[in-house]
């Protein structure tokens, strides 16, 4: 097996995200879950933003964000995603080389925009996001680079991405490919809704090619059916040989067959914006684990990775995150 050359490369939804701070009154007025992701066709997102008071755009999609958090740390990320010849795709792809992240782009003669998310935070910190997915949804096995992905160590695919079927066979080839070059592969769950829609399809990514899954508590609870956080975890360990699970203030927990180790979070108050904090956390534990830390010590880069990100608006943080490590990680 040849050396690495980048750390990871992610596979998911190249996004430009729309944010803004709204009252509990707007889930309300406008039919929106709290604390959810929606999908939602271009009419809608159009309408949501246009009853929006004020808002800013930043370049996000969930693994596209996890890349520029492990290149802030001072990792070699990649991201393969698909956006359009349009000003969205150009800020993003714009954003993610300046940020030191190789941006490996399927071809855009697909006829659609670059997509978008409407995120509405509340002043609790939680992010309800409204997505069109644009040119993402339409991402394809073809679109998958054979080359980024067998140069990576870990390749790290979006659960939100799973919603079409090419998406989905994508994610097998992808697989397929970082395996055959003894790479690892790592899955991020997203979403409980997502899981939900697509729960057997889901259940036999992880059972059959999964080396590393991320999820937070209720999406693990939905993938195994059961209201018990202690059951979810024992059929985890039947089916995935490591696994991290957030726990929101209770931390997380690193989860093996033989092991359970459990790394509180960060105080951080007020929290102003929960997005982005797991594709922070994720991006921590993955340069932990890349670049020779055990697994607490990653959970514990994820946390601190996390709790950056939600103390100010927008998935991406705003300091180096290589800054923030203490000796004993860096």
């Amino acid at each position: 097996m040849s050396r690495a050359t980048l750390d990871a490369v992610t596979i998911g939804n190249a996004m430009v995200d729309v944010i803004a701070t709204v009252s509990e009154d707007f889930l309300t007025e406008h039919n929106l879950t709290k604390a959810s992701m929606m999908l939602v066709d271009d009419g809608r997102s159009q309408y949501l933003m246009s009853h929006l008071s004020e808002s800013f755009m930043a370049s996000g999609g969930s693994v596209a964000n996890t890349s520029h958090g492990l290149a802030s740390l001072g990792g070699r990320a990649g991201f393969i995603g698909k956006i359009a010849d349009d000003d969205l795709g150009r800020t993003f792809t714009s954003d993610l080389t300046e940020a030191g992240v190789s941006f490996f782009p399927a071809p855009k003669d697909h006829g659609l925009p670059t997509g978008r998310c409407v995120i509405v935070v509340t002043p609790d910190g939680q992010r309800t996001m409204n997505t069109y997915l644009g040119a993402g949804a339409v991402l394809h096995p073809g679109d998958v680079s054979r080359e980024a992905v067998q140069t990576a160590e870990w390749v790290f695919l979006e659960g939100y991405l799973f919603d079409k079927d090419d998406a989905k066979e994508a994610f097998r080839v992808a697989a397929h490919y970082a395996h055959a070059a003894g790479r690892k592969v790592a899955l991020t769950l997203s979403d409980s809704f997502c899981v939900q829609r697509h729960h057997a399809d889901f259940v036999a990514l992880v059972n059959d090619e999964v080396d590393l899954l991320f999820a937070n508590e209720h999406e693990l609870t939905t993938l195994y059916g059961t209201d018990d956080f202690s059951a979810a975890v024992g059929k985890l360990r039947e089916c995935c040989p490591l696994a991290v699970v957030t726990r929101s203030k209770r931390g997380s927990a690193v989860v093996t067959p033989d092991e359970f180790i459990e790394v509180p979070a960060l105080p951080v108050d007020p929290i102003v914006d929960a997005t982005g904090a797991g594709d922070m956390y994720a991006a921590g534990f993955l340069y932990g684990i890349t670049h020779g830390k055990t697994l607490e010590q990653s959970a514990e880069i994820g946390t601190i990775c996390a709790a950056e990100v939600i103390m100010h608006m927008g998935p991406r943080p705003q300091v180096p995150l290589a800054s923030l490590l203490p000796d004993d990680v860096r």
